[in-house]
């Protein structure tokens, strides 16, 4: 111990004889290390570290699937979920949830809430214990049962203050009446990450039964739901895959599904981090090269300044110093540069998550979870002594090849100071910066192949114009604002309040917004067409917009005409479709005057004329090609919560109060949330 301090205080000593090359070794050290700490803090927090349920790793969702429709993922129905309940062997249970936005009405002004509907086993599957009061129970999921709900913690502290007399409370969702029965803990989380659902919620606040009807079974066409699953002990996940194909192989037939039709069981982890695993394992590997890159600029330092050294060390061995204690020496101060630097680099890992977090680019899954923890400690720890020694290698074995006499007689006179070993070290040294430079050439290249990659995506013409459109979402209540006429009526009124609105120039809405969580797609046929063998019937994304939408977003027309207001229920069914789907099944003619409906061929929806032909637009991202479009007019096919649109004259968000305040002073029971520019919902979708 007392040899380790006495290096250790000789060390420091040497260093700061030299403080240029030891901040140069320290700043490229800390850059290196810091870059891996905060990787390697990522890859923890989203690969290594388990969910926080009991036995995660036995968790899973199941999804649909009909490649032959071009659906690669789809929900269940609850027909299905009784299926699976009633024939797997492979799971220990098994519960059915659906998501949606509700509103909260009864205070100062409406709230919009996230709400899960769920079987009560979901809080045994997922280890959910109660606060205050209880979590559902067996007897909730039987029909007629008095309407009970479960508050998340955080809604509880945020909405109510923490009211420990909350439970027995009764709260008004939706114009419908709720007893809170329960308040969840601080530790359970659950959001859209472990369970998307079909309304695209982001994290769960309240919690409300899902009684399933006695005609359930039936029900196999509402496929909007999700399942939850827990494998039975000792069974793998390929095992209660193969059970499962057997279950949707008796449902294709039963149900006369597409051929393709299927079950894919997916691990909660898998589901959790999705395509993000090998993305951050291939930037993990990419911040290892720029660790190597430091060790060897570091070690070229400390080569060249061995060779100032090479006659202290000479002096120290004619003394009787051993060239073991020597190499010890010299590893003692390469590692206590890699401690130093390793403890920069904290600072720079710390800095690089806050800035992270601060960004929150949205494609990062349990973003919260990840962080400096003990074993992210530990692995920086172990880091910087690797690296210390690895870098502190190459001089101190140069001390075993240093000939005494050659040094000691060199070392007086000048021009000659690498103790008869020059070839030798120069050969070295020049080793380390090829082996620098390729490497960096690497890191180089695929970064600018990363940044072209962008540059091209960014430039990618998204199908509208994005410059100067606010958006917002809204969920509209009131037992006034149920029946259809009524919602028409709504946004009729909307569109004139918005318009008087100082700055705005078009007002629309649309069901669906690009670069949104929202989605909505269904069956279509068109007439005269007749699908493949292998495809039932076709599957388009779907719209309901209001007249003014495509003006609003700048959409193209492509030919005839938009919606107008005279496109109402009672008159002329009509339809307008983008380019994309045009050229699909008409491609030598034109589009316009063609007939299609919603569903399959025997469905009775009534033919509707094709009106118009719009610009393709990028709906789930730049860089993804969706499917062939449908859009509907409001009046025909109304639709209660929209997102509203409008192109202002100038900055959207400066326009953006004034709006919200037009539309609660014409209805102060209206939701307003998910507020944006398209502007910056395009640059997230980056």
């Amino acid at each position: 111990m007392n040899l380790l301090l006495s290096d250790l205080r000789y060390s420091v000593r040497m260093l700061l004889k030299s403080p240029g090359l030891a901040l140069a070794a320290i700043l490229s050290l800390a850059i290196g290390i810091g870059a891996n700490t905060a990787l390697f803090s990522v890859v923890n927090g989203l690969l290594l570290r388990p969910l926080p349920y009991p036995d995660p790793d036995r968790l899973g969702l199941i999804w649909l699937h009909s490649p032959g429709l071009g659906i690669l993922q789809d929900w269940p129905s609850p027909g299905q979920y009784l299926d699976l309940k009633q024939q797997n062997h492979s799971f220990e249970d098994i519960a059915i949830v659906h998501g949606t936005t509700v509103t909260m009405t009864g205070g100062d002004e409406p709230v919009r809430l996230e709400m899960l509907r769920t079987s009560s086993n979901l809080f045994t599957l997922l280890g959910a214990k109660p606060l205050l009061g209880r979590v559902l129970t067996a007897d909730d999921d039987k029909p007629g049962q008095a309407r009970v709900a479960i508050l998340s913690h955080g809604l509880w502290k945020r909405q109510f203050g923490g009211d420990p007399n909350i439970v027995g409370r009764s709260l008004t969702l939706n114009n419908n009446q709720v007893t809170v029965a329960g308040v969840l803990g601080p530790d359970f989380h659950l959001n859209n990450e472990v369970i998307p659902t079909v309304g695209a919620i982001e994290k769960m606040d309240v919690f409300l039964p899902l009684p399933l009807a006695a005609d359930a079974q039936q029900n196999r066409g509402d496929e909007n739901y999700n399942l939850v699953v827990r494998l039975k002990p000792g069974t793998t996940w390929a095992a209660a895959q193969a059970d499962v194909d057997v279950i949707a192989a008796g449902i294709r037939v039963k149900d006369k599904r597409d051929p393709t039709y299927g079950m894919t069981v997916t691990p909660l982890l898998d589901q959790v981090v999705g395509n993000v695993r090998q993305a951050v394992l291939v930037l993990f590997g990419s911040v290892a090269l720029v660790l190597l890159v430091a060790c060897a600029n570091v070690a070229n330092l400390l080569l060249a300044r061995a060779v100032s050294r090479e006659k202290e060390l000479a002096v120290r061995t004619a003394l009787g110093a051993g060239r073991g204690r020597l190499i010890r020496q010299l590893l003692t101060e390469s590692v206590t540069l890699g401690v130093v630097g390793g403890a920069l680099g904290l600072a720079v890992a710390a800095t690089t998550l806050w800035a992270i977090r601060t960004i929150n680019p949205g494609n990062i899954p349990r973003l919260e979870q990840i962080g400096l923890d003990g074993r992210v400690m530990l692995f920086t720890f172990a880091v910087s002594i690797l690296t210390g020694i690895v870098f502190g290698l190459a001089p101190a074995l140069r001390v075993r090849r240093v000939d005494l006499n050659t040094a000691l007689k060199a070392g007086g006179r000048s021009g000659q100071t690498d103790g008869g070993l020059g070839p030798s070290r120069h050969g070295l040294r020049g080793l380390l910066v090829v082996a620098e430079v390729a490497l960096s050439l690497m890191l180089l290249v695929g970064a600018g192949l990363l940044i072209r990659s962008f540059v091209v995506l960014s430039n990618v013409p998204p199908g509208f114009d994005a410059n100067n459109v606010l958006s917002m979402r809204m969920t509209l209540s009131g037992t006034d604002l149920r029946k259809a006429e009524q919602v028409v009526q709504f946004y009729e009124r909307l569109d004139e309040v918005v318009r008087r609105v100082p700055g705005v120039k078009w007002v629309g809405a649309t069901s669906v917004l690009p670069f949104t969580a929202s989605i909505s797609w269904g069956g279509l046929t068109v007439d005269g067409y007749t699908p493949p063998p292998n495809q039932t019937e076709l599957q388009l994304d779907q719209r309901v917009v209001t007249p003014e939408y495509f003006s609003a977003m700048g959409v193209q027309l492509k030919e005839g005409r938009f919606f107008q207001s005279s496109d109402i229920a009672g008159g002329q069914p009509v339809v307008v479709i983008d380019e994309k789907m045009a050229k699909h099944f008409w491609p030598q003619e034109s589009a316009i005057g063609k007939r299609v409906k919603r569903g399959g061929p025997n469905s009775r929806d009534a033919w509707r004329t094709v009106v118009g032909v719009v610009g393709t637009v990028k709906q789930y991202g730049l860089e993804i090609d969706g499917r062939m479009v449908t859009y509907f007019p409001h009046k025909q096919s109304p639709a209660s919560n929209m997102y509203l649109v409008t192109r202002t004259l100038g900055e959207p968000g400066a326009a953006s109060p004034a709006v919200i305040q037009a539309i609660r002073t014409m209805d102060s029971r209206v939701a307003v949330y998910d507020v944006a520019s398209m502007e910056q919902r395009r640059f997230r979708s980056l």
